[in-house]
C-alpha cells in the first residue's frame, strides 16, 4: 500500500439509510442526490450508499432488462454533471455490466469523476435471494483491469477506462475499501484481508431484510470484525418495501475498533437518513499495532491491489471537531419488530399502490386484532413524523387521508379513521363477545368500523346448492357428514372474502370519497404452514401483515400492544381461545377451539416450522430430532404419530401456499410458495416409506425400553404414554 501522512488524521464518515423502490429511478435518484446532500453539509468526505440502490434492490428479473443497467447509467450522469460530488468521495451501488458479464458494483465517484468500480465477490443465494440469477460474482481475486466507460460518461469525465475488480483506494492521507452485503456474512470475509492490506476505512453497501431477532447477528459480525482486525466500518442498507414481501430495516450504522460510533434508525417512515461520524484514522493504526498476531499475518499477507488517488479526504490539521465516541447499540424487543417493521411496510405499500386506504376483516379474534393494532401502529408512526416537520411524509398523508385545502392532519386515531376501515362478517354461529371485541377495538384504534351479518347471503348460497342437487346439508352437530360440515364451515369463510372485497371496492364511494381500499389479511405463519385455513376465504387479500410471523409471536405481541400502543381492548382478545366459529354450538357442547381442530398446538407448530425449513428435516430427521427434545414428555409411538399428523396435514394442505396472500417476511420458516420455500403442492400425503421407517425406530426403541423395565411395575396412567389429542379434523378445504 502507499504510504500515508499519519498525523492527525481526523476524517467525517457518512452512511445512509435510504427508502428505494425497485425501478423507481427518478424517486431513487432524488433520495441518493439528498443524502449525499445532507452528508456534505455534515463535512463528510466520504458517503455509502445501500446495495443497488440507484435501480432498488428488489428489481429481481428486471435486472436482466438492459433498460435496467443503462437507466443506472444515466442516473450517474445526473450525479456527475453537478456539483454534488465535489469533495466528497460517493459509493454508488448499481449494476455494471463489463467485458459483457453483469456484475452487481459499486462505483466511486470524486469531483465529476469515476475513481474505481469494484464488482461483488460472494452472492447471496439462500431464503429470499436469488442473486446468481441476475449477476456473477467477480471471482478474479486481488486484481483489477480496465473497464471502457460508455461514451455518453466519458464524454463528462473526460475518461475512456477507469479501474475495474477487486482493489482499494489510496488516498493521499487514508485507505478505503468496500465489501458489499453478504460478503460480511462469509467464512473468508474480504474485510479480513482489506485490514491486513493495511486499509483503514471499509464499507459495506447492503440490501439486507428484516427476519425477527436478526439484527444481534448483523450488528455482532461489524462489531467482532473491526475488534479483531481494528478499522473502521461504515454499515449502509435500504429501509423500507421496495416492492415485495420484505421489509429492508437500515440500520445503518459506522463501527471502529469494536466500538459502535453511530447508528440509524432500523424502521421509520423516513425516506432518507444520513448517519455521520467523526474518526481518527491514527487509532486504528495505534489498535492494529498492539495486536501482535494481525501484525505477523500483514506482514506476509497478498496485499489487495491499490487505486491511488490525488487527493486529503482527512480534515484540516487545525479543525475543532472532535472524535466521535461510543454509543449503546439500540435493539427493539421482537414485539416492538413486530409492531414497527410490518406498519412501516404497510405504509410504503400504501402510499406506492396509489390506494386510499385498508379493508380489514376484524373478527375479534387474535390473528386480526393484531393486524389491526398493526395498522394502528402505522397510524401513529405517520402523523408522529407529521407532527415533527417531516414535509415528504405529510404530503403522502394528505394524498392517501384526501385532505381538502387548509384541513390539517391530527391525531392518528383520525388518520386512522380516514385511511382503515374494518368489518364485523357475524353469523348465528359467531360469539357476543367477539363482535364486542371487534367493535371496542376498532374504536380505540380510530377505525371506521362495520358491523354485517352475513346469514342472509350463507342460506341464499345453500338454497341455491339445494335447487341445484335436490340436498341439503347438514352440520355435524345436526347429524351432517364431516363433507357436510366443512362445505358449510367453507362456504362461511368463503363468502366473508366475497364481501370484503366489495366493500373494499365501494366503500370509498359510499362515503364520497375516491380510490379504492386494499383488502388485509390475516392469517399467521403457522396455519400457513398447517394449512389451518379456507382456500379463499379471509386469508386471501392484496397483503398480510403478520403472515410471516408465529401465533406464540403475535401473542406476546398483543401484550405489548395493549400497553405500548394504547389498544387495552387486546387484553380481552389474548385470553380468549382462538375459534373460527364456523360451527354451532349445541347445549351441553364445548365451544369449537382452533388447536383441537388441528390436532396440535401453535407452540408444536412453530417447532415443527423450524425443523422443517430452517433444518431441512424431512418425516424421520424431524422425528429423530423430536425424541431428544420430547424424552421423557411422550413415548416414541405418541412422538411419531404428532410427526405424522404434522406432514399429513402439511402435504394435503401444501396447495394452499401456492395462493396465500403476499405476507411481509418476518420468519426463518415462512411458507411462501413464491419467493421464499420452494416445494412441489403434490404430495403423496400417506409418506409411506418415511412412515414405515419411524414405526421401525419407534418399535425398536420402545421394545428395547421394555426389556429394561420387565422387572419393574409398569404404570400404564403415566404421563406421557396417552395421546391427549384425538385425530386432527382436515377441517378447511
Amino acid at each position: 500500500m502507499a504510504s500515508v501522512n499519519i498525523q492527525h488524521r481526523l476524517i467525517t464518515l457518512a452512511t445512509c439509510n435510504l427508502d428505494q423502490w425497485a425501478m423507481d429511478f427518478e424517486g431513487n435518484l432524488r433520495r441518493v442526490k439528498e443524502s449525499i446532500q445532507i452528508a456534505k453539509d455534515r463535512g463528510a468526505t466520504y458517503r455509502v450508499g445501500p446495495e443497488l440502490e440507484l435501480p432498488g434492490y428488489g428489481c429481481e428479473d428486471h435486472f436482466q432488462e438492459l433498460d435496467t443497467v443503462e437507466h443506472c447509467w444515466e442516473c450517474i450522469t445526473e450525479l456527475l454533471r453537478g456539483d454534488l460530488t465535489d469533495d466528497i468521495v460517493c459509493d454508488i451501488g448499481m449494476p455494471v455490466i463489463h467485458r459483457g458479464v453483469r456484475f452487481n458494483c459499486r462505483v466511486f465517484l470524486l469531483n465529476r469523476k469515476i475513481l474505481f468500480i469494484r464488482p461483488k465477490l460472494s452472492m447471496a443465494d439462500d431464503g429470499n435471494y436469488r442473486e446468481s440469477r441476475y449477476f456473477k460474482t467477480w471471482k478474479r481475486l486481488r486484481f483489477v483491469e480496465d473497464h471502457m466507460l460508455m461514451t455518453a460518461i466519458a464524454n463528462i469525465t473526460g475518461q475512456r477506462t477507469v479501474p475495474f475488480g477487486d482493489g482499494a483506494l489510496v488516498f493521499k492521507d487514508m485507505a478505503l475499501a468496500p465489501e458489499t452485503c453478504e460478503e460480511l456474512f462469509t467464512p473468508a470475509a474480504p474485510h479480513i484481508f482489506l485490514a491486513l492490506s493495511g486499509i483503514e476505512v471499509i464499507s459495506n453497501g447492503s440490501g439486507s431484510h428484516h427476519q425477527l431477532r436478526k439484527l444481534d447477528q448483523r450488528l455482532d459480525l461489524m462489531r467482532g470484525a473491526t475488534r479483531k482486525c481494528g478499522g473502521v466500518y461504515l454499515y449502509a442498507n435500504q429501509q423500507g418495501c421496495d416492492g415485495n414481501r420484505l421489509y429492508y430495516d437500515g440500520c445503518a450504522c459506522i463501527a471502529s475498533n469494536g466500538e459502535f460510533l453511530a447508528q440509524g434508525s432500523q424502521f421509520s417512515v423516513n425516506e432518507v437518513e444520513v448517519v455521520t461520524a467523526t474518526v481518527d484514522l491514527d487509532e486504528v493504526v495505534r489498535y492494529r499495532g498492539v495486536i501482535s498476531s494481525l501484525q505477523e499475518q500483514a506482514s506476509k499477507a497478498e496485499h489487495v491491489p491499490t487505486v491511488y488517488v490525488d487527493w486529503a479526504a482527512c480534515l484540516p490539521k487545525d479543525t475543532e471537531k472532535l472524535p466521535s465516541q461510543p454509543i449503546e447499540v439500540r435493539y427493539h424487543d421482537p414485539e416492538e419488530e413486530i409492531a414497527l417493521g410490518p406498519a412501516c411496510w404497510l405504509w410504503d405499500y400504501l402510499r406506492r399502490s396509489g390506494a386510499s386506504g385498508y379493508m380489514l376483516p376484524l373478527s375479534g379474534g387474535a390473528d386480526s386484532s393484531a393486524t389491526a393494532a398493526i395498522v394502528g401502529c402505522m397510524c401513529q408512526l405517520v402523523t408522529k413524523a407529521v407532527h415533527a416537520g417531516d414535509t415528504l411524509v405529510e404530503a403522502d398523508a394528505r394524498r392517501v387521508g384526501q385532505y381538502k385545502e387548509g384541513e390539517q392532519v391530527g391525531t392518528a386515531e383520525e388518520f386512522a379513521h380516514r385511511i382503515f376501515t374494518t368489518v364485523y362478517m357475524g353469523t348465528v354461529n359467531s360469539g357476543s363477545a367477539t363482535k364486542d371485541r371487534a367493535k371496542k377495538l376498532a374504536k380505540q384504534i380510530g377505525a371506521d368500523h362495520l358491523d354485517v351479518k352475513i346469514d342472509i347471503v350463507i342460506e341464499a348460497m345453500a338454497k341455491l346448492f339445494e335447487v341445484i342437487t335436490g340436498k341439503s346439508p347438514r352440520f355435524r352437530a345436526d347429524g351432517g357428514s364431516n363433507a357436510e360440515n366443512l362445505a358449510l364451515q367453507n362456504i362461511q369463510a368463503r363468502l366473508r372474502m366475497v364481501l370484503a372485497f366489495m366493500l373494499a371496492q365501494l366503500m370509498p364511494w359510499v362515503r364520497d370519497r375516491s380510490g379504492f381500499l386494499l383488502v388485509l389479511g390475516s392469517a399467521n405463519v403457522d396455519e400457513g404452514l398447517r394449512g389451518y385455513l379456507t382456500k379463499y376465504d379471509c386469508s386471501s387479500a392484496d397483503v398480510n401483515p403478520i403472515g410471516g410471523i408465529s401465533k406464540t409471536d403475535i401473542r406476546r405481541f398483543l401484550y405489548w400492544a395493549a400497553d405500548n400502543l394504547g389498544y387495552s381492548e387486546l387484553r380481552g382478545v389474548v385470553a380468549a381461545p382462538p375459534s373460527a366459529e364456523l360451527e354451532p354450538i349445541r347445549e351441553g357442547e364445548a365451544a369449537q377451539t382452533d388447536e383441537q381442530d388441528m390436532g396440535m398446538t401453535y407452540d408444536e407448530l412453530s417447532i415443527y416450522g423450524k425443523l422443517r425449513k430452517v433444518s431441512n428435516c424431512g418425516p424421520v430427521s424431524m422425528f429423530r430430532s423430536l425424541l431428544v427434545t420430547w424424552k421423557g414428555k411422550y413415548p416414541p409411538h405418541v412422538i411419531s404419530k404428532r410427526v405424522k399428523d404434522f406432514f399429513r396435514y402439511y402435504s394435503m394442505n401444501r396447495h394452499k401456499a401456492t395462493t396465500i396472500t403476499p405476507a411481509y417476511h418476518a420468519e426463518n420458516y415462512s411458507t411462501d410458495d413464491n419467493r421464499f420455500d420452494h416445494r412441489q403442492f403434490l404430495y403423496n400425503y400417506k409418506w409411506p416409506w418415511q412412515f414405515k421407517r419411524m414405526d421401525e425406530i419407534a418399535e425398536n426403541l420402545e421394545k428395547g425400553a421394555k426389556a429394561k423395565s420387565e422387572s419393574k411395575p409398569h404404570d400404564a396412567n403415566k404421563e406421557g404414554n396417552k395421546d391427549v389429542y384425538k385425530e386432527g379434523v382436515h377441517s378447511v378445504n
